[in-house]
């Protein structure tokens, strides 16, 4: 008797975590496609990766001039 009473206790326990982690819809929520602030790290990456580019070509032009 205390066997079943506990499996229907893990039974009810489990059903209601599942029914918890479901959204409105009564389906699993979904992750956001791309993260908070996304845009904005890509700008920097973006700049740092103009800035070395241009940090090239400088280097280069120097090193025609010697």
């Amino acid at each position: 008797m205390r066997r079943t009473a506990l499996a229907a206790a893990a039974v009810a326990l489990l059903a209601g975590l599942t029914l918890g982690c479901t959204g409105p819809g009564g389906t699993a929520g979904k992750a956001p496609a791309t993260p908070a602030g996304y845009s904005g790290m890509q700008q920097k990456v973006d700049a740092a990766e103009s800035a070395l580019a241009r940090a090239d070509r400088d280097a280069a032009r120097d090193d025609t001039d010697r």
